[in-house]
């Protein structure tokens, strides 16, 4: 199994900026990529960027040219930095490894980010 914490979400008016981070601990050499997925009240959870070990990058159409996700292995993290932020970008932000396709998922616990407007 994987453990994944994750930090610094927050509240902040809206054009300001945020940065997540995602540690991940415990069997990591079976991570085959990482994200970021977020949930607004009411709705469905949603991918908002995601990277995999060779670098290939993929993120939501509303987030693009916003959003920044980078990893640092040699720390086993994965960071996503939030600028120009606007209210529908409020919900709870889920990091977010997947383990290929014979392993479940691993999750974090979530981190709120609420955008004042």
């Amino acid at each position: 199994q994987v453990q994944l914490v994750e930090s610094g979400g927050g509240l902040v008016q809206a054009g300001g900026s945020l940065r997540l981070s995602c540690a991940a601990s415990g069997s990591i050499s079976y991570i085959k990529a990482m994200g970021w997925y977020r949930q607004a009240p009411g709705k469905q959870r949603e991918l908002v960027a995601a990277i995999t070990n060779s670098g290939r990058i993929n993120y939501a159409d509303s987030v693009k040219g916003r959003f920044t996700i980078s990893t640092d292995n040699a720390k086993n993290t994965v960071t996503l930095q939030m600028n120009s932020l606007k209210p529908e970008d409020t919900g709870v932000y889920y990091c977010n490894a997947d383990l290929g396709v014979f392993r479940p998922d691993g999750w974090g616990r979530g981190t709120q980010v609420t955008v004042s407007s």
